[in-house]
Order: structure tokens, then sequence, then C-alpha cells
């Protein structure tokens, strides 16, 4: 069934169904709008949320940053501003797949129905101008005719008369063939008038009105469509997201289930272990007997107590103590100085172990650099058209110095720990020989290097290479390289090739330069990264 063929009388009705349905999808974006602005407040109410909580701390060594509890709260946030991007990422779909997309759609809906009712109406015009042309004929025929039948009275009746003369008669004969000839003329174009009408007529009724018809059901139905696409467009853009924001949800699952009370008890433990052993029991001092007056020296760093009745005891060992709203000079904070002694016992070990493997890790970084800018001194030595060595001067004395300064503060700061007790368990760096002889390295004993150690920047570095490979077993290949240029491999350690080889790669350029490579036979060295293209297995 068709718009066309049942409603063909109902243009009005049609017209006002159509507007009515665009009326409706103008209103659905409306809405789908209205929808994306509060996704996108919810959003970011969401993140200032997050951030309002999740305020930078000044250092992570803040106490309750170990503690799994607080760790989860941050977790919980994290998980909250991508729970906030996923709603932001609603919005953005809801405006570019509903919103901008059917208002487009609807322009293009309200301009097709525009042309449609235009030809409609020029199709009305016509068929309203042809029957005015119609109406005119049929008057003017009636008029004609009735004058040509007056015409034909006056001349019967002149013709009886007997006064009348014969040119009268004639005359009025005359007149009505006359008027006979117009009325039958006129009667021939109301014909052909009306035949020209009825054509139109039955086709505005029966095949242009029809058309038009048949071409607004399908704007509406496709509109219809469109409209139900929107629908699910609606529902879809959020089900999108809805793995995405299962997986924010679970993770704030997990923070909570990650919380460990135990292990919270025993870091609020850690932290804040004093190590002083607990006040031993206060001697009895007998006044009558005159016996000075003694305390306890069972416990470990507890004041000593004056029992006088006469006089106040400020200086006993409390738990718990009233804050006095006198400033006194006993009240400051203790000097916080440099090696913690400030701090009790076990918290003054705990940040000098913890500074002195600070210290080690930036004087083995030292180290490792030194002993990178020797290796590219050396290859600029060999290979002057790399480099000028001259120009690395300055940076092997700034790293030497460096290193001096480190040995220095690691010395201190190991007998400041030696001295709390503590047992020294530093990360030792890694130590390498600045010559090219081969020989062994020299410690002190406290780790650091000892004086007949003290590297020479000007010299290369290859004393370790042959050490690593005689400790360690023949490792699997991770790639392979070929060689661009020449490569003498004068120097320790270091392995010649010639431009074409191809090498296995057991060991990638890790920030020095050099690049670990093997040969078929078993041969291994390190060669110059920049001489070499490099392929590692996937």
């Amino acid at each position: 069934m068709d718009w066309g063929t049942e409603l063909w009388d109902q243009y009005d009705i049609i017209e006002k169904h159509t507007q009515s349905g665009l009326e409706l999808v103008e209103k659905y974006v409306k809405f789908a709008k209205e929808r994306t602005e509060i996704e996108q407040n919810y959003a970011k109410q969401l993140r200032n949320l997050s951030k309002k909580y999740n305020q930078k701390r000044s250092s992570k060594d803040e106490p309750e940053c170990r503690l799994s509890s607080y760790q989860a709260f941050l977790d919980i946030l994290t998980e909250m501003n991508d729970y906030a991007g996923q709603r932001e990422l609603i919005a953005e779909n809801l405006m570019m797949n509903i919103c901008i997309d059917l208002t487009k759609y609807l322009q293009d809906l309200k301009q097709e129905r525009k042309t449609y009712l235009m030809d409609a109406k020029k199709a009305q015009q016509s068929l309203e101008s042809t029957y005015k042309q119609l109406d005119s004929s049929k008057k003017r025929f009636e008029r004609e005719w009735r004058e040509a039948e007056r015409a034909a009275q006056y001349a019967e009746k002149t013709d009886q008369d007997i006064n009348a003369t014969k040119a009268d008669v004639e005359k009025a004969k005359q007149q009505a063939h006359m008027r006979a000839h117009v009325a039958d003329e006129c009667k021939n174009d109301y014909a052909a008038q009306l035949q020209k009408y009825n054509k139109e007529q039955n086709q505005f009724y029966f095949s242009d009105m029809p058309l038009i018809f048949n071409k607004l059901q399908d704007l509406d139905e496709r509109r219809i469509q469109k409209l139900a696409q929107g629908y699910v467009l609606f529902s879809d853009t959020e089900k999108h997201v809805m793995p995405i924001i299962g997986k924010c949800l679970e993770g704030i699952t997990k923070a909570g289930t990650n919380v460990n009370e135990k292990n919270d008890s025993m870091i609020v433990i850690e932290q804040n272990k004093s190590g002083f052993e607990r006040p031993g029991d206060l001697e009895f001092e007998d006044y009558s007997q005159g016996i000075n007056r003694a305390s306890s020296d069972s416990s470990l760093g507890t004041p000593k107590v004056s029992i006088d009745p006469w006089k106040k005891k400020t200086n006993n060992f409390w738990l718990f103590s009233k804050r006095s709203k006198k400033f006194t000079p006993e009240r400051i904070m203790p000097t916080v100085t440099e090696d913690f002694a400030h701090l009790p016992p076990e918290q003054r070990r705990k940040r000098l172990q913890q500074k002195l493997d600070e210290i080690c890790k930036e004087l083995q970084k030292e180290v490792d650099q030194s002993e990178a800018l020797g290796k590219m001194k050396d290859v600029y030595e060999k290979n002057p058209q790399m480099g000028d060595p001259a120009s690395l001067a300055s940076q092997i004395n700034q790293t030497s110095q460096n290193i001096e300064r480190l040995r220095g503060e690691q010395s201190k700061y190991e007998t400041w720990l030696a001295e709390a007790g503590g047992r020294g368990d530093t990360l030792r760096y890694k130590a390498h020989s600045f010559n090219n002889n081969g020989a062994n390295d020299v410690h002190s004993p406290d780790g650091a290097y000892s004086d007949e150690s003290t590297p020479d920047p000007s010299q290369a570095i290859y004393a370790e290479f042959d050490d690593d490979f005689e400790d360690e077993d023949l490792a699997a290949p991770i790639g392979k390289c070929t060689a661009m240029y020449n490569f003498p491999g004068a120097s320790e350690g270091t392995i010649a090739m010639q431009e074409g080889e191809v090498l296995a790669v057991v060991e990638e350029d890790k920030g020095d330069g050099w690049t670990r490579v093997r040969r078929n036979n078993g041969d291994e060295g390190y060669i110059p990264t920049s001489y070499v293209t490099i392929t590692l297995n996937k």
C-alpha cells in the first residue's frame, strides 16, 4: 500500500505528517545533545574529584605512601580518572554519530521535502489555471449562445412583421446567423478546454500527485529508519565502552582486595621503630639515710630522674605527655644533621643505609659513563675521522671528579653506618680498571677504589671484556649485523671485522656505543655500533 493510491486526496494530512516527523528528529537531536552535555559535565566533575583527592606530594618518601590502603586509594582515583575518560568518549560519540550526523541528514530531508511540496504546488496551480480557462470558455459559450438565441428570435419576429422592410429582415437574419456562428465557435472552444482540463485532471490525480505522495512516503520511511538507527546508536555508544568501564570497576575492586592490613602494620612498625629499650625500674632512694640520688642504669638512653618532693618531675620518659602552651627552648625540634643523628637508632640506620645505596647507584652510573668516554676516546684516537679525542677531555675530567667526590661520600656514610650498628649491605658498583694492560682492579676494604686503582681518564677501558667472556656461557644470539666498514679490532676486548661480514649479535648497545658480537667459530668481542647495521630477532 502506498500514499499515492490510498491517500490521493489527503495532501494536507501528508504535509502535516511529514512536518511532524521532521520535528521529531529535531527533538531527538536536542535530547541527544543535552545528554552529551550531561556526560561532559559528569566526566569533568569526576576528573576534578580525582584531581582534588590525588594531590601531588612533594616527595614519594611520605610514610603513608607505602601503605597498601593508601596505594589502593590512589589506584581508585586513577581508575576513576580513566572512567571519566570513557564518559567523555560516550559524549564525543553521541555528538558525532547522533547529533551532527542526524542534524545534517535532517537538513537534507527538509530540502527534499520542500522540493516535493513545490512540485505538488506547481501541479496544483497548473490544474487550477486550466480550470480557469475552462470556466472562462464555458461562460463565454453560455453568453454567446444566449445572444445567438435572442438574435434568432429577433430575426424571426422581424420576418413576421408586415411593417418591416425587406432590408430590415435581411439584416436581422444576417445578425442571427453571425451570432449562431460565434456561439458554435465558443462551443467548440469550450469542448476543447473541457477535454484539456479532463486530461490534466486525470494526469494530476492519477500520475503527478501519486508520484509526489509516494516520494514523500519514501522520504518519511527513510526518516523513520534513520531515526531508529539513532535510537540504537544511543544504546550502542555506551555499550561500546562498557568493557573498558568494566575494567575500571574491576580495577577498583582489585585495589580493595589488594589492601593488606597485616602488611600495613608491619610497615608502620618498620617506619617508626625507634630501637630504644624500655625504661628500667627506678631505684628507691632513702633520704632518711642520706643516700645520694641514683637512677637505674638498666635502661638504654633513659634520662636521669631526680626524686625530689619539692621539685616537679620534668625529665621522666613518658609515652603520653600533654603539650604545654608555654614555649620553652626544650620544645624546639631537634636539628636535622647530615648523619641523621637526630633520629632514633633504628630509623637512623635505615636512613643511612638508604642514603648509602643512593650514593652507590650514582657512583656506578659515573663509573659506567667514565668507561664509555674512555672507549669513545680510544675509538677517536684510532679513527680520527670519527671525532677529536681532545673534545672529550672536559667530560672525562668532570666524571673523574664526580667519582672521587662520590667515593668520599660513600666512605663517610659507611663510617656513620658502622657507628650506628648497621650491617653495611650497600649496593656495590661495578669497578673496572682504567688501563689497557689487563690488570685486575684493586679495591679498598670499604668497597671503594684504593689509591692504586685511581683511573686515568685518558686511557681506554677494555680490561673487563676478557673476564666477561671467560665467566659467562655462550649466550644465544639476539640478532645479526652486517659490517658497513672495516674495523681492525686492535684494542683488547674488541674483535676485527671486514666490510660486508655478517656477525651474530650477542648483546645490544647499552648506550656506550659498543655492541657485542660473535663469529661462527665462537670468537666474541665488541665492535662500534655505528660501523654495522643491526637486525634483531622478533
